[in-house]
């Protein structure tokens, strides 16, 4: 009778214990290849055709509180600050399908304490981390608004073992599909909001089970374009874009993380808002361009709260028209 009341206690603790560990897996939300913070102004515009536009951008989010399922701050201290930069090209053609420019973008990108959840214990040294290929991007243009759609794909070329806390990469391929507009307000296009929504469709993780749910991101802005004359004033020499700009993101589907005598594990989805400022100056005559945004988030839940900031340095090459 003692034998079997303590396999009886043995069970009863080790049951207990799985679903502690399940509580806590369900909230361990998992995060995707989307960056959020490099779409804002003007995101549903495509670049002018026959450009292009080699660029480095440089990436910093701040996690200044972890969020439960309640959206409340938690006790942890994340004290965590991811980094991303490399460097990019975007090639946009006068090739037409129908009657939209084609258009592609690769980056090469490195990445500091690479976030892959909510785990605070997430340290990596800058290196090299996922790629990310757009090669189909279609953009429309017309009177009033222009029109994108785009497919881009996240190879997992970046480091990445399971449980590991220096992954610099996420140890999965994404699929992600976007499309949006820019609407202007005034014939002149000087005054225009916009919003860009991408859909993320991810595989397991790498040696694992484990597969991140689906992400839907909206990112845009509202803004005013401003002229900058040259002496004479008779052509501009620079533009300033200025405005505010905003993100959203939601885990469409649940995190699947499997657990033994349990099953699969999945939690309450997470989301979280965002609304900052952008200005970004392109000089004509340099072709070149340099642009800043800053977004602060609210309203998370199961996830990081805190700040993006993301810098880009830019120069476009333009190429005559046959």
């Amino acid at each position: 009778m003692q034998t079997k009341s303590k396999c009886h206690i043995r069970t009863i603790k080790l049951i207990t214990l799985l679903l502690m560990l399940s509580g806590f897996l369900s909230r361990a939300q998992l995060k995707g290849g989307h960056i959020l913070g490099a779409m804002g102004l003007q995101s549903g515009t495509q670049t002018p055709e026959n450009t292009l536009s080699v660029y480095i951008p440089g990436y910093f989010y701040t996690a200044s509180s972890l969020r439960n399922a309640s959206g409340e701050k938690t006790a942890v201290n994340p004290d965590l600050t991811m980094s991303i930069t490399g460097a990019g090209a975007s090639y946009v053609s006068s090739f037409k399908i129908l009657g939209a420019n084609y258009g592609a973008t690769v980056l090469l990108a490195f990445a500091g304490n690479t976030i892959q959840g909510n785990n605070v214990d997430s340290r990596n040294s800058l290196a090299f981390t996922d790629t990310y290929i757009q090669p189909l991007q279609l953009g429309w243009h017309t009177k009033r608004a222009d029109f994108v759609f785009s497919y881009q794909m996240y190879l997992p070329t970046g480091k990445f073992t399971a449980g590991a806390s220096d992954n610099s990469g996420l140890g999965m391929f994404m699929n992600e599909f976007s499309a949006g507009t820019t609407f202007f307000f005034n014939e002149k296009k000087t005054f225009h909001f916009s919003a860009l929504a991408s859909y993320e469709i991810n595989g397991k993780k790498k040696d694992t089970d484990i597969k991140t749910g689906d992400i839907l991101s909206i990112e845009g802005g509202l803004g005013k374009t401003f002229y900058f004359m040259n002496s004479e004033k008779s052509a501009p020499k620079g533009l300033l874009n200025a405005g505010l700009i905003y993100y959203l993101q939601y885990k469409v589907t649940s995190d699947e993380i499997p657990l033994p005598l349990i099953g699969v594990v999945e939690g309450k989805n997470d989301s979280i808002g965002g609304i900052g400022a952008e200005v970004n100056y392109f000089h004509i005559g340099c072709s070149t361009s340099a642009g800043l945004r800053w977004i602060t988030e609210a309203d998370a839940i199961n996830r990081f709260q805190g700040n993006t900031f993301f810098l880009t340095l830019a120069h476009v090459f333009k190429f005559e028209k046959k």
